[in-house]
């Protein structure tokens, strides 16, 4: 993996390893949206330049800022004084918003999440249009995550989840946007007529079936794939809050490798398969839209179905 070096000189390239990476997962939701918007060179030094200086204003000493993650929203290691800086667009005021509140809830209740940096005032500060925020920096070390360790930790989150009173969006909501960009042909005109069809039918069926009882849902992660899994000194913890959702458990399992949920105590394995399903029918309706620029996409439409089809035969559907 590489990240960029910033300095008074402009960009350079260093390489960066990542103990304990973990298996691919598809990430269907903001995540993966995020994934394919890198910022272009110029935009990307603006929110070089937003972070560090709002972390300066701060009373932090910054020298040099290391770009750890270039997507539409930027994450930025600065040092000396170890602060791991997130950098949005105007647009995603709200989702910053949101995921500071997530994070303050969340350390009231000892969850096993990333940390705002206890230095500064926790909240989101606007520097020359960008929504910028402070995060607590956690050096990845090694060994790898078990799946056993990964059950733990998803536990321990919902159980802090569900001591936490919070406004969160459904995650039906986010299917409903999928199936949004499937049913319109000007979103999706390269979608042939059978395979619109077959995930329009997948989306709504599997979506309808999961949230018909509603009575066990509850404050989720949203996305807890591997990537959203750092290992650190304190343990595993999760990051990226803005995804926080309300639904079954299952949901979170559903995008965890398959050995996770066989850990997870009183799990319904049937539902994680369904939302499996569907969390891969989500991945596919995503990469079939016109403007989606994840890499190997012309690939990804054609395994993403097989992955649907896959999925739906181990929910015997």
């Amino acid at each position: 993996m590489f990240a960029m070096l910033v300095t008074g000189s402009g960009l350079r390239a260093m390489s960066l390893k990542t103990p304990g990476a973990s298996p691919w997962t598809p990430t269907c939701g903001r995540t993966q949206r995020m994934k394919e918007n890198e910022l272009e060179p110029a935009e990307l030094r603006r929110a070089v330049a937003a972070g560090r200086a709002t972390a300066a204003e701060t009373g932090l000493q910054v020298d040099d800022a290391v770009v750890i993650h270039n997507s539409d929203r930027v994450a930025l290691r600065l040092v000396p004084c170890d602060v791991l800086v997130r950098v949005a667009p105007p647009g995603q005021l709200a989702d910053s918003e949101f995921e500071v509140e997530v994070a303050r809830r969340l350390a009231d209740v000892d969850a096993p999440v990333a940390e705002l940096d206890p230095r500064v005032e926790p909240r989101v500060y606007v520097r020359d249009d960008f929504a910028v925020s402070l995060w607590t920096y956690y050096a990845p070390v090694g060994p790898e995550i078990t799946p056993a360790a990964y059950a733990d930790v998803l536990e321990r989150h919902h159980a802090a989840l569900r001591q936490v009173d919070l406004d969160a969006p459904h995650f039906t909501d986010r299917v409903a946007a999928a199936l949004r960009e499937v049913t319109d042909r000007e979103r999706s005109p390269e979608l042939s007529d059978s395979d619109r069809s077959f995930l329009s039918d997948t989306l709504g069926g599997l979506s309808s079936t999961i949230s018909g009882d509603k009575a066990g849902d509850q404050l989720l992660h949203g996305e807890a794939h591997p990537g959203n899994l750092l290992s650190t000194r304190r343990g595993p913890l999760l990051v990226d809050l803005a995804t926080c959702c309300r639904g079954p458990i299952e949901w979170d399992l559903a995008h965890a490798p398959e050995e996770v949920g066989e850990h997870y105590a009183g799990a319904d394995h049937d539902l994680i398969r369904r939302c499996r399903a569907l969390n891969w029918a989500m991945f596919s309706a995503w990469r079939w839209r016109q403007e989606d620029q994840m890499p190997d996409r012309g690939h990804w439409r054609v395994e993403g179905l097989h992955r649907v089809r896959a999925a739906l035969d181990r929910c015997g559907a």
